[in-house]
């Protein structure tokens, strides 16, 4: 049959980026130096918590007791050290006894206590030689911070006979806040110059890798615009700008990457540079779209969960996956009709080279398509092993604790951090970290009494404080004998909560928040899992219209995430590798963190997923030949996404060097997934797992198939004529029969 070379049309998306390159550059720009000014101290307005359920019990009580009870929530610890006095010394009971004066009388300061005031033992170190001043600064998170920047000034140091230091929540909350904000420009400084290198590398032309950086940086400052806008609407976690600089820098770069690189292919084979972009949207660009949307549905996940923590990095994370595949496919078309063949200037591997040299893209694409042809050569023994390893690395896992984020999230060195291990190391009963229960409606004194006997009598409790009563409210403060959230404090959390009562109780504390944290989330996971699991087989179907894909996919990228899981424990729990990486252990990994390095890592996966199936399907439906197919997409892909995976990862270890841990496990952990999955499973376990399945992997039931033919978007060439596509098809639907 006479082959019909038709050329490509340009469609109605070509012709609506291209149609004023220049116009839509402008508005970008506009738009970019708005978006610079009105997220401008987005940073001052995130808040440093968010990983207590707000419906919660403890919540609840905290709230109560804040209110009527605002010593029963001190905030502010100022850790008084007498040297080689006794804190009972009268010169220095003198000056300690003036520093809480004097504390009680300032602005937003209430609750003030002390141990020269109660002369409470647990306010008193166990040798003798430092003492507490606790009180609550109050007011929100952002008010409380700008108090204590205030007076932190006037009380922390010498003073007389005594040396003062400051700690409590509320120290610890905004120096993790401050250290953050310095880690992130230090992290970007970092990640932005080793990133265009990396992307020269890659390209060659030096035109050609600030494209890429260009829409990152766009993706970046619109987040930060979005995310200053949501602070006027709800709270908004500090942690979440890291993520917004490393998936924007990432996913811009992957998506620009793959964008330019089909881009230039097209010219490379002749077209001129409209026909070249209409060509690239058509193909590269659905695949964009569709990367962006499996990793936003990801993000989007964490919405289901009731802490503001995991909730504002589904805001951050799905404004900068949208505005990220917003650049690449309207303002990235616009500079690339301007260059044209100007895309490769500036090549400056040209420096390093003498004579001619072969195309280092084809040379790759060989070296590729060998190692796919290897992989399902042997496709059981790469399937069996590669799962066995990944597997391996997954087990430590399964002795994951979990616990609360506190002042070890902070470096060694940092004030706040010093001071609460000198308190947890030597105080008595660990003061903050008892467990307070409120008490709610009217009762006697005879049985406040009874009640108190009940909970000292309760396993695991040292000892029962109070009840200090106001109305028709009152608490009692239980100190737990082991730690403040180990596994018997958790256990005595539910202990208090069944213990019978004259009145109405609800119990708070750090073992108490912990215990409703993982309720929250252990309820919610099945929602969020199943949201994530429904929505990619429905997007990954769309795209190639197989009932086998998805479900590989979603499989696939789960193992992928194994390391990742492992590593996190053996590393961040058990403190290995903690002298080398500067962090502190506490011996838990905080409850949320799983969720959200699951949610970021799988998206991540998807979207490198998406790059290599939508490769092999435009293979499959040009010559229905299955092998070949996969050893093209392959070939076309591997050293694409093993490029973007390389800079992202260098993206994610540039957030890892954050001096608060858990920046640093996200950053790593992140990086680790996203090189296991592009060099172990995109190389290696895909391939293998498709030669298994065979010609079976593109089939679909009938309704499906015609569901797919209407509503699906997958690459490949409409224009083909029939004489050109008939044939295919029928193979195509010969060999899922």
């Amino acid at each position: 049959m006479t082959e019909v070379n038709t050329p490509p049309r340009v469609g109605g998306w070509t012709r609506f980026v291209t149609a004023r390159p220049r116009l839509s550059l402008l508005v970008a720009l506009v738009i970019t130096a708005l978006a610079v000014l009105a997220g401008s101290g987005v940073a001052d307005r995130l808040g440093a918590g968010g990983w207590e359920d707000p419906a919660a019990e403890s919540t609840y009580a905290t709230k109560v007791l804040e209110r009527e009870f605002p010593g029963s929530q001190p905030n502010l610890l100022l850790l008084i050290d007498a040297g080689d006095a006794s804190v009972d010394d009268p010169a220095v009971a003198a000056e300690a006894k003036r520093l809480a004066e004097r504390l009680a009388g300032e602005r937003g300061v209430t609750g003030v206590g002390s141990y020269w005031q109660s002369g409470a033992p647990a306010l008193r170190a166990e040798d003798g030689h430092e003492a507490l001043i606790a009180a609550r600064i109050t007011g929100d998170e952002k008010t409380a911070g700008e108090t204590l920047e205030r007076l932190a000034p006037h009380y922390r140091g010498t003073h007389g006979p005594v040396e003062a230091g400051i700690g409590g929540p509320v120290a610890v909350r905004h120096e993790m806040q401050t250290i953050i904000q310095e880690d992130l420009t230090r992290a970007e400084l970092i990640a932005l110059p080793v990133t265009l290198v990396l992307l020269v590398m890659v390209f060659g032309s030096a035109v050609a890798a600030l494209l890429p950086l260009g829409i990152g940086i766009v993706a970046i400052l619109g987040t930060n615009a979005v995310l200053r806008g949501l602070t006027e609407l709800t709270d908004v976690s500090v942690f979440a700008i890291n993520l917004t600089t490393a998936l924007g820098l990432g996913l811009a770069i992957d998506y620009g990457l793959f964008i330019v690189r089909r881009f230039r292919e097209e010219l490379s084979a002749g077209a001129e540079p409209l026909t070249a972009i209409g060509t690239t949207l058509r193909t590269a660009g659905r695949t964009v779209l569709f990367s962006a949307l499996t990793v936003a549905v990801s993000l989007a996940a964490m919405l289901v969960f009731p802490q503001y923590f995991l909730r504002s990095f589904a805001y951050a994370g799905i404004a900068v996956v949208l505005l990220a595949a917003a650049a690449a496919l309207i303002l990235l078309p616009a500079a690339l009709i301007l260059l044209g063949h100007r895309v490769n200037a500036l090549d400056l591997r040209r420096l390093f080279r003498r004579g001619h040299r072969p195309d280092p893209t084809r040379q790759e694409g060989r070296a590729w398509a060998r190692t796919a042809t290897l992989v399902m050569r042997r496709a059981p023994f790469f399937a069996l092993g590669t799962t066995a390893v990944l597997v391996l690395l997954g087990l430590p896992f399964l002795g994951v604790k979990f616990g609360t984020a506190d002042d070890r999230q902070l470096p060694s060195t940092s004030e706040s951090h010093v001071v609460q291990q000198h308190i947890r190391e030597g105080f008595p009963g660990s003061p903050g970290g008892g467990l307070e229960v409120l008490a709610e409606g009217r009762a006697t004194e005879a049985q406040y009494d009874a009640y108190k006997e009940r909970l000292a009598a309760l396993p695991g409790v040292a000892r029962v404080d109070g009840p200090l009563v106001k109305g028709d409210s009152a608490y009692f403060t239980v100190l737990p004998k082991g730690e403040a959230v180990d596994d018997p404090a958790q256990r005595l959390v539910g202990d208090l909560r069944e213990a019978r009562a004259p009145f109405d109780t609800k119990v708070t504390g750090t073992a108490a928040v912990l215990v409703d944290s993982k309720h929250a989330i252990g309820e919610r996971l099945p929602l969020a899992a199943v949201f994530i699991t429904i929505v990619t087989l429905l997007l990954v179907f769309l795209l190639t219209g197989s009932v086998l894909i998805p479900i590989q996919a979603v499989v696939l990228n789960a193992l992928s995430l194994t390391a990742m899981f492992g590593a996190v424990v053996w590393v961040f729990q058990d403190g290995h590798l903690s002298g080398l990486l500067a962090f502190t252990s506490p011996g838990s990994i905080e409850t949320t963190l799983p969720v959200l390095m699951f949610c970021v890592a799988f998206g991540l996966s998807m979207d490198y997923g998406v790059f290599l199936l939508s490769r092999i399907k435009e293979e499959y439906d040009r010559t229905g030949d299955h092998d070949q197919a996969v050893r093209h997409g392959l070939a076309r892909t591997g050293g694409l996404i093993t490029a973007a995976a390389v800079i992202l990862a260098v993206v994610m270890v540039a957030i890892g060097t954050s001096r608060v841990t858990n920046t640093k496990m996200l950053g790593l952990g992140i990086a680790l997934a996203v090189l296991m999955d592009a060099m172990i499973v995109r190389s290696l376990l895909v391939p293998a797992v498709m030669r298994l399945t065979g010609r079976a992997t593109w089939w679909a039931p009938g309704p499906l198939r015609r569901f797919h033919e209407r509503f699906g978007m997958s690459e490949g060439e409409p224009e083909r004529t029939v004489a050109e596509t008939e044939p295919a098809r029928d193979k195509a639907g010969a060999s899922a029969g």
